[in-house]
């Protein structure tokens, strides 16, 4: 390799070591899609051609515990690695999905990658019981409303539930409605009055609808007895109860108090509460009293994932009639969660000739939770040689503050601390061990300036005169030191025709009988 070549190579390498080439790209695909399926071509979409996915050794890094991609590098596509099932990675959250990093070495390089799962109709709408059961007084008004059993349906958008359908009678309409979050609810309203001497019982089924190509629906059976003569139904003193709980609290914990009065008197007066139409997984965190009303905590509640909760209310008479109110509780933010640093890649040894703002390492730092208490500040120890640099979001770059010298401080430890703006802050800690390697940037320096020997003439050829000695602060091969003779001239003949220098030791002796 001649010189030009080398110092190209080397400069090359440099220019590695001080820039990360970062990229975002986005893919969709819908969910349930058979492993192998082709997701995108990531070569293509970066600029990147194959052969630098196989020598940067490409790699996915994912937070999820299940790798659902898969990145071949020697075609420089993704495909499905893992079946997805977007009702099971994210619910009813819209839009779904997943992003992960692809990392390359030699140079680094970091690129986010978002993977977008859209909905196919694969759930029908369904009800949580099979029947619902109403009592209602033949006194009771027309235009009375009774909120039916909401059904629930795990896909989004136009495949969720879009309407309901009650079968065809005289007696009671059907009023769709629409809860802030987007769930919908259905009430019966009474068109005509009651008369339990001539129908005693009234049976209709309940259908609910979703938008997908083809339909799909689920049903409840609608079982109501006419019972006589409660002409009052119960009254909410509040319309809407608003509460707020933090996110640490403990079970047991009193949220609120909902209260319906009744005008009648007697049996028709006495007043039953319970949750209606109530997510199943809600059922498990919140708990109300039937008789008092009070609202407590039952489980426990994240503020990371759920911010508030609306939870509609039912007061019945003993005579079935009733009245629904609203319960909004806010999850109030608590800062339990440290930041967790991940140390994606690490460069260790760097040549101490390393220019100031090399690329040592990329860190990456989540913290759980949210807003102020999710704010993240990453830092270096102060009087340390590195600083911090921003990259993508969560990423941190280990970078260079000035220039090494190995043969002052040949290694470094360096702390890196995460921390989050919360009230107290929490943070994380970790260590790096960085190895400084040698560059051959010292010259030897003999232990004399001068050297002086006497010597007997007619010497024996051969004889040892005596030695030099110089030392290297450089390291292993570059600081291995050969010793020579100046080509200089004593008499007019060659320094070199006198003496001889041994190149390993510095020992110089005569090369023949020397005469005064």
């Amino acid at each position: 390799m001649g010189p030009k070549r080398s110092i190209w190579s080397f400069l090359l390498f440099m220019w590695c070591l001080t820039h990360i080439v970062s990229g975002q790209i986005r893919y969709t695909i819908p969910e349930e899609l058979k492993r192998g399926s082709l997701i995108g071509n990531v070569a293509q979409d970066l600029g990147l051609d194959v052969h630098r996915l196989r020598s940067g050794r490409a790699r996915i890094v994912t937070r999820q515990s299940i790798q659902y991609t898969e990145l071949k590098t020697d075609k420089g596509i993704l495909v499905v690695n893992e079946r997805i099932d977007r009702e099971q990675l994210c619910g009813d959250v819209t839009p779904c999905s997943f992003s992960f990093e692809v990392i390359l070495e030699n140079p680094m390089e970091l690129h986010r990658i978002t993977v977008e799962i859209t909905d196919i109709n694969d759930n029908s709408p369904m009800f949580r019981k099979d029947e619902m059961k109403f009592e209602i007084s033949e006194s009771a008004v027309v235009g009375s409303r009774f909120i039916l059993p909401g059904a629930e349906d795990a896909d989004v958008g136009s495949n969720g539930l879009q309407k309901y359908i009650l079968t065809a009678n005289d007696i009671f309409g059907l009023k769709q409605h629409s809860n802030p979050d987007g769930r919908k609810y259905a009430e019966m309203i009474l068109q005509k009055p009651l008369d339990r001497e001539s129908e005693p019982k009234i049976s209709l089924k309940l259908i609910a609808v979703d938008g997908g190509n083809p339909h799909r629906s689920g049903t409840v059976n609608i079982d109501i007895t006419v019972l006589d003569v409660n002409d009052n139904p119960p009254v909410f003193n509040q319309s809407v109860y608003r509460a707020t709980v933090s996110e640490n609290a403990l079970k047991g914990t009193y949220i609120t108090t909902v209260n319906a009065s009744d005008a009648d008197s007697g049996s028709n007066g006495l007043i039953t509460y319970r949750f209606s139409n109530m997510k199943e997984q809600l059922a498990d965190i919140f708990y109300l009293d039937e008789v008092t009303g009070t609202i407590t905590l039952a489980g426990q509640v994240d503020y990371e994932k759920d911010r508030k909760y609306e939870i509609m209310i039912e007061a019945m008479d003993q005579g079935g009639l009733t009245d629904s109110s609203k319960v909004l509780i806010e999850i109030v933010d608590v800062n339990d969660n440290a930041p967790v640093i991940n140390v994606m890649s690490f460069s260790s040894p760097v040549p101490e000739d390393s220019p100031s703002g090399t690329t040592v390492a990329i860190i990456n730092v989540i913290d759980a939770d949210s807003d102020q208490n999710g704010q993240i500040t990453c830092t270096t120890d102060s009087i340390s040689p590195f600083k911090i640099k921003s990259t993508l979001t969560n990423y941190y770059a280990l970078i260079t503050g000035s220039s090494f010298d190995r043969e002052i401080v040949p290694e470094y430890n360096i702390t890196v601390r995460a921390t989050d703006s919360g009230s107290p802050p929490l943070s994380s800690t970790t260590i790096l061990r960085l190895k400084i390697s040698d560059v051959n940037d010292n010259a030897p320096l003999f232990d004399k300036n001068n050297y002086v020997a006497h010597l007997i003439e007619n010497n024996s050829p051969g004889m040892s005169i005596f030695s030099v000695k110089a030392r290297d602060m450089d390291w292993n091969q570059n600081a291995r030191i050969s010793y020579f003779l100046e080509d200089t001239q004593i008499n007019g003949s060659p320094t070199s025709s006198y003496v001889s220098i041994n190149t390993e030791t510095g020992a110089i002796h005569a090369v023949h009988s020397l005469e005064k």
